[in-house]
């Protein structure tokens, strides 16, 4: 597997989603603002339910790890979900799939390869390697450089340990040199 990004500028975090937008249409954009501030695994994300989602709050089963999850949702997450769930009331999942191609008749969510397919394309708009995990890594990313704690950050992610954490939202040593030679007490 190619090693991807999370984005740490915040001017392409911004254009991100506009493009999405453009090239790929509303759903895409919901899924990467919703997945950005959630920081969920692709799989976790595809399969909210509308019955997963009660009083601001989102409460799944992570598949990976089957670990119990109650996150709140944050203002934008919050906005996309309520304008999602009022414009399809009948829909079963957050971000159910519409194609046409769907012949079984069973209702299904967006699928990871079609994701993945549209972030790779995007990213490639801006000069970034972007997959379904640059959510993930992108939140962890901005997390981090907001509060320096690289401890909480694992946490919010629900890594084992914190090692992981720095190699999985792609901090360097260069990076950590910067926070020493930076702060000068």
């Amino acid at each position: 597997m190619n090693a991807v990004d999370a984005i740490t500028d915040e001017n392409t975090l911004k254009l991100v989603p506009i493009l999405l937008k453009k090239h790929y249409g509303q759903q895409f954009q919901d899924v990467w603002v919703v997945g950005v501030n959630l920081a969920l695994r692709i799989s976790d994300l595809l399969s909210i339910r509308y019955s997963d989602i009660n009083n601001g709050r989102l409460r799944i089963k992570e598949s990976k790890t089957n670990k119990s999850v109650d996150i709140p949702l944050n203002e934008k997450a919050a906005a996309v979900v309520e304008v999602i769930m009022n414009k399809y009331p009948d829909d079963e999942y957050l971000f159910q799939s519409r194609s046409s191609r769907n012949l079984s008749g069973r209702v299904k969510p967006l699928s990871r390869q079609s994701i993945s397919a549209a972030f790779k394309d995007v990213g490639s708009m801006v000069d970034v390697q972007l997959s379904s995990h640059s959510l993930r890594k992108t939140r962890g990313y901005f997390l981090y450089k907001k509060t320096n704690d690289i401890a909480r950050v694992s946490k919010m992610l629900r890594h084992s340990n914190t090692g992981v954490t720095l190699r999985y939202i792609g901090l360097t040593k260069m990076d950590v040199d910067s926070d020493f030679n930076e702060l000068v007490l």
